[in-house]
Formats: structure tokens, sequence, C-alpha cells
């Protein structure tokens, strides 16, 4: 494939990105990113924490931008890919609660999780929004590859993009993160 075919390949799929909310209901996009700003901001005025989820290249873009949120946007964050706490938890109770035993141990209603899969059917994320729903947290969900994804089913604002490669879902999750934090700071 060609540098421009890739780049055209992105573009088709950036310009497709889906946002559902909690019931399923398509929300247009700018409108959708909207709704994920004034929620974010509203959680940065009352002190809420947004915990930040992901595997592998996801778990990167994770800590990436939970970062980024704090430095920039001055939003509480917290990810969970230390180590110690990732092996630990593994090694003891699972891989498949290596986000929900700490989020069971400090996130609370009110809290936000960004929940960032390409496959969108990950165990450990899945049985991690499960128990941020389980406290009351805002989900905000970014999956790939299938449609009918674990993860595009079950957050409060759910971002799909039609990747079939987790390549092209990994870059436009990038893109997508990008516009999010662009958007907190107001330069789009």
């Amino acid at each position: 494939m060609s540098w421009t075919n890739k780049v055209s390949a992105l573009t088709a799929l950036l310009n497709a990105v889906e946002f559902t909310d909690q019931a399923g209901s398509a929300l247009p996009v700018d409108a959708g990113f909207a709704r994920w700003v004034e929620l974010t901001r509203a959680l940065r005025d009352a002190g809420r924490t947004i915990y930040f989820v992901g595997n592998g290249a996801s778990a990167s873009m994770a800590s990436h931008f939970s970062a980024d949120l704090a430095k920039n946007a001055r939003v509480h964050t917290q990810v969970f890919t230390d180590p110690s706490l990732v092996t630990a938890i593994g090694n003891d109770m699972g891989y498949e609660h290596v986000f929900s035993e700490p989020l069971r141990r400090r996130g609370q209603a009110g809290d936000m999780l960004v929940a960032i899969s390409s496959s969108g059917r990950s165990p450990n994320i899945v049985q991690g929004v499960g128990m941020a729903r389980e406290l009351g947290m805002h989900v905000v969900g970014l999956s790939g590859m299938t449609p009918d994804n674990t993860l595009r089913l079950n957050g409060t604002l759910n971002i799909y993009v039609a990747a079939t490669t987790y390549g092209n879902a990994e870059t436009s999750h990038a893109a997508i993160l990008h516009h999010w934090l662009d958007a907190m700071l107001g330069e789009v």
C-alpha cells in the first residue's frame, strides 16, 4: 500500500467514526465530542478522577493521554500501567482483573473510565468497564474491529472505528483522543 493510499484509508475511517450513547442511539460526531468535553470539564470542576485503561499500544495511549490531560487540562487522572500493580493482580487474581480490582478500590460514582481497546473484547477491559458501571462511573469506550464488540455496547459514550487492523484502529484512536484533548483546551 502506498503512503497516499494509507492516508486515504485512515481519512475514510476517521470520517466514518461513530458515536453512540448509553442506549445505543447514534450521536452526530461533533455532538458526541461536545458531550465528552462537557462531561470532562464538569468532572474536572468537581475534582473527580478520570481513569484510563488499555492493553499493549492502547496501554501506551492510556498513559500518554492521562499525562496530557493532567498536565494541559488540569484534570485529575490515573492510569493502571504500573508493572508491579499489573503483575501482582495478574499473578494473584488473574489477568482479567488487572483493571477491575484497582477500580473497585479507587473509583467512585461520578468518576470517568476511558477504556481503549482495538477489538473491544479484551476480558480485562470488559471487566473494568463492568466495575466502573457498578460503581456509577461514566464510561467512554474507544473500540474497533466489529460493530457488535462488547466495549461498544457498554459505555456512557461509545466511539467506534470500523478499522479491521490493529494499526488503523490504534492510529484512529490516537487521533480521536488528541481531538478530545484539543477540544478541552479550546484549540478546535
